[in-house]
């Protein structure tokens, strides 16, 4: 697989009419904490509520008549499948997907809602995976990969190409890890445009194949557990490992605790509502994972999907925190 910067120069202009040129502005808040300009790229406010809308359009506009006449067959922790749902929808294809079980109710109504076919299988995404490739194979549907894909990936790069048009004079960008197609697409428009730029990924400790794949210098398997970054959660391939090497420089890793504050810290500050796949980045700039002072650092916020009832008990964690803490209140 292959990606360039005129690929996602080009998506961008294919899928111009589809998607939303979404916000990129400035935190005082987080500039205050962390000693940086930190500026904010709020993907959560995307159509389908995440970034995951513009590859989808990229990949099936893009796709023979042949490919459109089968349909499109996807498997996805929930932000892709709703992309692809929605571009399926606009343009008039048929559309399934596997999603594993323990996918936030949310995402599979907010699905289901574009009229996908939704199938519940596999206790995580990599068993959700090689469930739903075997049910593309007998479907006969054209398979579109959340992240494998190039033209999945040349969309997702339009992400950082608003950044970067917007801001091209930006230190360094923080990124989501997962699958690895933004990643991939984001840096690869990042270093092309300003190659003194730093692009890292930040992925939460309960699923860090990619800060441990970097280490390794390979792709490397990891334990992973339950996460607020579901989106995030997986194993990741040597194919995505080797595309996002030419670009990335480095992996911050978080852990849920902290994932779950950046989370309250973004409705606070902001009045935002990020889930926890989107919210690792300022997770890392709050907890000084990242090193941002005296830097211009962008940070993707890559959707807003997250389950109200479980947002509920983060908000009220956070409040029991802070009552047990009667000086923290009186300070705030």
């Amino acid at each position: 697989m292959d990606v360039a910067p005129v690929s996602i120069i080009s998506a961008a202009e294919r899928i111009r009419p589809f998607v939303l040129k979404t916000p990129f502005e400035p935190s005082d808040p987080l500039g205050s904490v962390s000693g940086g300009e930190i500026y904010l790229k709020m993907e959560n406010m995307q159509r389908t509520g995440s970034f995951k809308a513009r590859g989808a359009f990229n990949r099936l506009m893009t796709m023979t008549d042949s490919e459109r006449r089968k349909g499109v067959f996807t498997v996805s922790a929930g932000n892709h499948a709703q992309g692809i749902g929605l571009a399926a929808r606009t343009l008039g294809i048929r559309a399934a997907v596997v999603m594993p079980r323990v996918v936030p109710h949310t995402k599979v109504t907010g699905t289901r809602r574009y009229g996908v076919e939704v199938t519940l299988a596999g206790a995580d995404y990599d068993e959700a995976e090689a469930i739903g490739a075997a049910l593309a194979a007998e479907s006969g549907m054209t398979f579109v990969s959340a992240y494998s894909d190039a033209g999945v990936v040349a969309g997702q790069g339009t992400v950082g190409l608003e950044m970067m048009l917007e801001r091209p004079d930006l230190d360094s960008v923080l990124v989501p890890a997962g699958g690895g197609g933004l990643i991939s697409g984001v840096s690869c428009i990042v270093k092309a445009l300003n190659p003194s730029a730093r692009v890292y990924g930040v992925q939460s400790e309960a699923s860090h194949a990619w800060a441990e794949s970097f280490r390794a210098g390979r792709a490397t398997r990891v334990r992973v557990t339950g996460s607020l970054a579901e989106g995030l959660s997986g194993q990741i391939t040597q194919e995505m490992f080797e595309l996002a090497m030419r670009w990335v420089d480095g992996f911050v890793v978080v852990s849920e605790a902290e994932i779950a504050g950046a989370m309250r810290w973004l409705a606070e500050e902001h009045h935002l509502l990020v889930e926890g796949s989107g919210a690792v980045g300022v997770a890392a700039v709050l907890n000084r994972r990242a090193d941002v002072g005296g830097k211009r650092v962008g940070i993707v916020l890559t959707g807003g999907n997250v389950d109200m009832s479980l947002f509920r008990d983060i908000l009220g964690a956070g409040a029991r925190d802070d009552s047990s803490n009667p000086a923290e209140v009186e300070a705030r």
